[in-house]
């Protein structure tokens, strides 16, 4: 018996688990050396004072339903231990029919914290499937869907998983069934596919292009059971692209389409962007700039990078821009372009230079136009000392005819009162001849102050005035001067000298521009009563003074501050507009602007014209 029990004994040490005996008194009988290991020595004390260190029963004690000799299986944390144990408790009935319990505690805690490890991993794996923003699958070979997350429910348009899963994905899924047999073979050979494009179908048949990443599934025997893994939407990749190409097509197009010669090029000077207008204006195709000629060729030796420095100078419109600089550009034939330049650095994300482009305007047309209107200006002027020449000449022809005719008629009287044979008659024939002379000159002079008469004709007055607004439309602008023109579009035409008109209403452009020195606006108004038109030109500048109202009319009358012409101009306009049947009327105040009203006949066709106007011409309103 001694035996048995030392046997007994021995097995219940070398057991793992913590072994130990309490009577109804809760008193510990028995603790095997894993017990004590894990408690400490307790045998003969309390049991809740050992395992515990309480003076009362363990809040999780079950003892009482033991010793009424139910058999416990149960796990339990014991706080004092740091451990968690399953807990096997049984009734031990002692010879003595008193009820003792026997308990095994079996260490667990290595395998809660793998289970809650795993249970962690399990909710965050969930977590993933569910909530990343791509569709997740599982499928088996066979070709239906065992699990899939919400995005990818999302994306096919079905209500619920259920639906999804009851599909057949060869038939319900694919667009084409052939891509369903193409992927088996690739991700059952390779066993993975990465980044496959193909094209899935939602439940309503819309076609959506996806990128497939998946992976096989196999059992313990290296069988494929199925497949697993991605679907990204390309949708709106594609939709980005297709706007990010309409953009780009939409940039070309303007680039293409400007009417202005546009380039860029890199910081190493390889042209890259050369449109239209470029080619024009310069003689070099596309084909034969882009990627192909260095920016330098269109510009004289060292301007290229004179301009990079104008460029990422602050002086020229600020860092990384140069506004409207004048330039010279060199054709494919060799000739020079007067041009005006406006460029910009192009930065990457990071602010880093990576080109420039510029944009540039042919000013050939209006450097002539320019020219031009220095032309006619001087032209004017020229006229104005030609007209105060003539008015000169004519005032001093006719203020000495009168005198020399008297001397002329006193030398013929004289004449008869002196014999020819007078030594005193050859100085009288003489002085008269001079005087015949003189005369001669002064009715040339008279003639050159009455030149012949321009060539009149019918004349459009709307044309004049708007070829010579457009003529001044720069001048203007320069001078910060707007210019609008109120046209009645059922205008008559005048009979008139087309060059005369020109220089009376050029003359007033002239005199509004140098009346508004810190700009303004110039409006020119047409309307026409009966047989009159009326033109009516008003400028916002300085005014007339009061006392020079009556004046502005007369020759070598001017208020001008310094000597800009002869005080010709209004003069001569009023003669040309009087010579034409008209009239000039003005109404200023000093500060508050100028008005002239010129009224002209209309032109009336001479009777033989409108006889012989053709039958189809007459109004058949």
């Amino acid at each position: 018996m001694d035996k048995e029990k030392r046997m007994l004994n021995a097995i219940l040490e070398t057991i793992e688990d913590g072994i130990y005996v309490i009577d109804n008194n809760y008193t510990l009988e028995y603790m095997n050396s894993r017990m004590t290991e894990l408690f400490g020595e307790g045998t003969g004390e309390k049991c809740h004072r050992v395992l515990n260190n309480s003076d009362t029963l363990c809040p999780w004690c079950r003892a009482p339903e033991v010793f009424k000799g139910n058999r416990l299986y149960w796990e339990l944390y014991v706080p004092k231990a740091d451990k968690t144990f399953a807990l096997t408790e049984l009734p031990l009935r002692n010879p003595d029919e008193s009820v003792s319990k026997l308990s095994i505690l079996r260490d667990i805690t290595e395998r809660k914290q793998r289970e809650a490890k795993l249970a962690a991993s399990e909710e965050r794996y969930q977590n993933l499937f569910e909530h990343v923003g791509v569709g997740v699958y599982i499928s088996s070979k066979e070709g239906r869907f065992l699990d899939a997350n919400q995005t990818f429910i999302n994306m096919m348009g079905y209500a619920s998983k259920e639906e999804l899963l009851n599909i057949d994905i060869t038939r319900d899924l694919y667009v084409h069934p052939s891509d369903r047999r193409k992927f088996q073979e690739m991700i059952e050979r390779d066993g993975r596919v990465i980044d496959y494009e193909v094209e899935f179908k939602r439940k309503d048949g819309t076609p959506i292009t996806v990128l497939l990443t998946s992976h096989v599934r196999y059992d313990h025997q290296g069988n494929v059971l199925g497949y697993e893994g991605i679907t990204v939407d390309q949708t709106e990749r594609y939709m980005m692209e297709k706007k990010l190409r309409e953009a780009y097509d939409l940039m070309n197009k303007i680039i293409q389409s400007s009417p202005s010669p546009i380039m860029a090029a890199d910081l190493k000077g390889n042209i890259f962007i050369w449109n239209r207008a470029a080619e024009e204006t310069l003689g070099y195709p596309a084909s034969e700039t882009i990627g192909k000629m260095h920016i330098t060729k269109i510009y004289s030796e060292g301007l290229a990078h004179k301009i990079m420095k104008m460029i990422r100078s602050p002086e020229h419109g600020g860092v990384g821009l140069l506004r409207s600089h004048p330039m010279l550009y060199v054709r494919r034939d060799g000739k020079v372009i007067d041009g005006s330049l406006s460029a910009a650095m192009i930065y990457d994300d990071d602010g880093n230079e990576v080109a420039t482009v510029g944009s540039f305007i042919d000013m050939t047309e209006r450097i002539e136009m320019e020219r031009a209107l220095q032309n006619t200006q001087e032209q004017l002027l020229q006229s104005e000392k030609l007209a105060a020449m003539g008015r000169l000449t004519s005032q001093i022809a006719h203020e000495l005819n009168n005198p020399l005719f008297g001397i002329m008629n006193t030398l013929e009287l004289l004449k008869t009162e002196i014999p020819p044979e007078n030594k005193r008659r050859k100085l009288l024939d003489m002085s008269l001849s001079e005087t015949e002379r003189l005369a001669e000159m002064l009715r040339k002079m008279l003639s050159f102050s009455k030149p012949d008469e321009e060539e009149k004709g019918s004349v459009n007055i709307n044309t004049i005035i708007d070829e010579l607004l457009m003529l001044h439309d720069k001048q203007l602008r320069e001078n910060s001067i707007k210019s609008k023109s109120e046209l009645a579009e059922d205008m008559p035409e005048i009979y008139a000298s087309r060059n005369q008109m020109r220089q009376v209403f050029l003359n007033m452009i002239s005199n509004a521009r140098d009346a508004m020195p810190e700009g303004g606006t110039l409006t020119f108004k047409k309307w026409h009563k009966k047989n009159t038109v009326y033109i009516e030109i008003t400028d916002t500048g300085q005014g007339i003074e009061e006392e020079n109202i009556n004046r502005i009319f007369d020759s070598f009358f001017t208020t001008k501050d310094t000597v800009k012409g002869v005080g010709l101009g209004l003069s001569v306009c009023y003669g040309f507009i009087k010579d034409h049947g008209g009239d000039i009327k003005v109404k200023s105040r000093s500060g508050e602007g100028t008005t002239f009203i010129i009224s002209l006949p209309v032109y009336e066709a001479p009777a033989e014209e409108q006889e012989n106007e053709p039958e189809e011409t007459v109004s058949t309103k």
